[in-house]
């Protein structure tokens, strides 16, 4: 079975019981991740939209203040940064996404917008973007990028499929929490091609860009529910009540 890009997604054998059903996958087994992939430090991710001034910096400050407020210091684990296919090198977030922000009690900042280059692909342990476009620029980037690229909602949904218990304990220390996370990128990748969205736009946000502010709150209500997903699973820990 292959992808929307044509990456070959069949899983090793064992590693779904009922593809069907929602099985689950045992994220331990390797899934053809190169073994040079880095392996240890803080783990990584990287939010790629169009701009950078907009999706991706809103997704970025929503994961940065929520492991801040789950993990504390241990939030260190997880290295957070964003960038765009045509991003707006050096420019400031746009002004609806900062004011969006704001009403998540997230930092917009010293912000600056980034042009996607190859050091920040092959910095990533985990790439997550706003559309198949984004997704597939990002693996036409080489970097064995393949494995570690979904788009977020695509992540969020391969996620309600992984069985917490499979994965390494939540723990406080970074170096605990940067090995689940790695841990649920591989088992979600084992997913990926078994567990199809009902349609491909499904998978994706809606770019804001140049819109009035309730589209740019509707797009933050999107992305907020996928972020509050994508932390709860790589930490283990649920939203604070």
């Amino acid at each position: 079975m292959t992808d929307r890009v044509g990456m070959q997604t069949q899983p090793p054998r064992g590693q779904l019981h009922n593809a069907v059903t929602g099985a689950l996958v045992r994220p331990a087994a390797s899934v053809g991740i190169p073994s040079t992939r880095r392996t240890h430090g803080a783990f990584r991710i990287l939010y790629v939209c169009t701009g950078s001034v907009c999706r991706s910096p809103m997704a970025e400050r929503m994961t940065r203040r929520e492991l801040g407020q789950r993990l504390g210091e241990g939030a260190t684990g997880i290295d957070v940064q964003s960038a765009g296919t045509w991003g707006h090198e050096g420019a400031p977030m746009e002004a609806n996404a900062a004011a969006v922000l704001a009403e998540y009690g997230a930092d917009s900042s010293s912000f600056t917008g980034r042009e996607l280059l190859d050091e920040h692909v092959i910095d990533a342990d985990l790439v997550l973007t706003f559309t198949q476009d984004h997704r597939a620029q990002v693996i036409s980037m080489g970097h064995a990028a393949g494995l570690r690229t979904f788009t977020l909602k695509e992540f969020t949904r391969l996620l309600a499929a992984i069985d917490p218990a499979t994965l390494p304990a939540a723990g406080g220390a970074p170096g605990e929490i940067a090995e689940r996370a790695r841990a649920l990128v591989r088992a979600a990748a084992a997913l990926r091609g078994w567990l199809l969205a009902a349609t491909p736009e499904a998978d994706e946000v809606d770019d804001p860009y140049g819109a009035p502010i309730p589209v740019f709150r509707a797009c933050g209500e999107e992305i907020f529910g996928a972020v509050d997903a994508v932390v709860t699973a790589l930490t283990g820990v649920p939203a604070l009540p």
